[in-house]
């Protein structure tokens, strides 16, 4: 493809944090779906990203990546029953165990179904899928092997490529960038069940808490359900120690999921980050031979109201 075409809108959103401009709702989803489908050139793409990096996304500009998303996302067949909840896993322990597989098994114990789709590509980070494997999840291959694990085992993992493989290229070239981009943003709203899922988004950054929160009312509307939340490690589960930072999302309208008491609280932190040792863990938390930490506990009751509204 001829790379002239990106010029004038590189220069657009390239003139740095205060110079730069926004692009239009459709601009934004038009370009995005090329970087989907992997026809802008390596030159144009990366300055793309990186002037995206540095400006961030506005709110149309968000709205249209996310359109172009989904558009070409494959669907994952829903349950029958509450819906399903989509957590993403993106980045693995670090200084402490991974416990978003434990919302997971929780969740599907109770019988509400749950989906977790991802990637991994951090050297200084256990990945969770060596969890997963600890502790005898097995990751389906496909979109149709998924949906038939979400209705026998009520819990299914999918790598974010058998959903969507231009996002998951998209997000592949954090190594070799040095920097996340915009696709890592747009992954936490992909949503393989439309109209029959839970959304969990879990942000790091305070802006992110800003932006998704603008996001996600109009995301929602016809039906959509959501819960933005604080993410810990960057994983979709609660800080075992801080305020709890739950809003909900469902037909348009916010929902604050709070505890009545949301306080910073005493809780130790497990540095059980291997997978063996983590897997222990969560094994014996589910076997009650470990108490269940208050914030999970905070964290399953916003998920379970969405799921069964």
């Amino acid at each position: 493809m001829d790379s002239a075409p990106y010029a004038p809108l590189i220069k657009e959103i390239g003139r740095g944090a205060r110079g730069a401009r926004d692009l239009t709702r459709e601009q934004a989803r038009e370009l995005f779906g090329q970087l989907l489908d992997g026809t802008v050139p390596d030159l144009e793409r990366g300055a793309i990203l990186i002037a995206m990096r540095i400006k961030g996304e506005s709110l149309d500009e968000l709205l249209g990546f996310v359109e172009a998303m989904q558009a070409g996302a494959a669907r994952v067949p829903a349950p029958e029953g509450p819906r399903t909840v989509v957590l993403p896993t993106f980045n693995g322990a670090r200084k402490q165990a991974n416990l978003m597989p434990l919302v997971a098994m929780l969740l599907a114990r109770e019988g509400i179904p749950v989906l977790i789709h991802g990637r991994h590509d951090f050297d200084s980070r256990i990945s969770p899928f060596e969890l997963f494997e600890a502790l005898g999840l097995p990751v389906a291959g496909d979109v149709g092997e998924a949906g038939q694990r979400l209705a026998a085992d009520r819990l299914a993992i999918l790598p974010t490529a058998a959903i969507h493989p231009g996002l998951d290229a998209m997000m592949a070239l954090r190594p070799r960038l040095g920097l996340r981009n915009s696709s890592h943003s747009v992954a936490k709203l992909l949503d393989p069940l439309p109209g029959r899922s839970v959304r969990v988004v879990a942000v790091t950054h305070p802006e992110y808490v800003d932006s998704m929160g603008t996001a996600l009312p109009i995301l929602s509307t016809g039906g959509g359900r959501a819960l933005l939340m604080r993410a810990s490690e960057g994983e979709a589960y609660l800080h075992l120690r801080r305020k709890a930072h739950l809003q909900g999302f469902a037909d348009g309208q916010a929902i604050d999921l709070n505890p009545q008491s949301n306080e910073d609280l005493e809780w130790p932190l497990s540095t059980a980050c291997e997978p063996a040792d983590n897997a222990a863990l969560i094994r014996a938390i589910l076997a009650g031979a470990e108490p269940l930490p208050p914030r999970i506990k905070d964290q399953l009751a916003a998920l379970r109201r969405l799921a069964t509204a």
